[in-house]
């Protein structure tokens, strides 16, 4: 089981095993805002298992790393819509075509449908009289960096901003 540990401003800062997360508790360096549903037996005490802890003390994130480019990223940045009709995208999009120049970078790069993907072919979005549903930017650090997000519990649904969630 895995445990969200979120820093003192509530914001997502990592994910950890409950052995983890139980030594914080114990420890005196967080405290626990959910618990799952199977307790920890110990040889004298029984304990919830930790789901969601908070720091008692803040740590400060390095904001001003950027993220590197990747397939999994921008589909995750685009919550999994292509950014031409709204439907499930499961390939990724270059807005300007590599063959025009295009780079391969946050702003170039969005999520797209197979079939938006297909008819769009070596064309920008203007010439094809497209709109672009979002504006293609660097995705903001902080739960970005935790990989785990993707397949949370609905237990840790409360503590998420929506976008994590997602």
């Amino acid at each position: 089981m895995r445990t969200l540990v979120l820093n003192a401003g509530y914001e997502p800062l990592a994910v950890v095993t409950f052995r983890r997360a139980l030594i914080l508790v114990l420890a005196g360096k967080a405290s626990v805002l959910a618990e799952g549903d199977d307790p920890v037996v110990g040889p004298t005490e029984i304990l919830g298992r930790p789901s969601v802890i908070l720091l008692h003390r803040y740590v400060r994130l390095p904001y001003n790393k950027s993220s590197p480019v990747s397939r999994r990223g921008v589909l995750r940045r685009d919550d999994h819509r292509c950014a031409y009709c709204g439907k499930s995208a499961t390939t990724v999009d270059h807005v300007q075509p590599k063959s025009r120049g295009g780079a391969e970078s946050w702003e170039n790069l969005v999520a797209c449908c197979l079939r938006c993907n297909n008819l769009k072919g070596d064309h920008t979005p203007g010439e094809l009289g497209w709109n672009l549903r979002i504006q293609p930017l660097p995705p903001r650090m902080g739960f970005w960096l935790i990989k785990e997000l993707d397949t949370g519990t609905p237990e840790w649904d409360e503590f998420l901003p929506a976008s994590a969630a997602a």
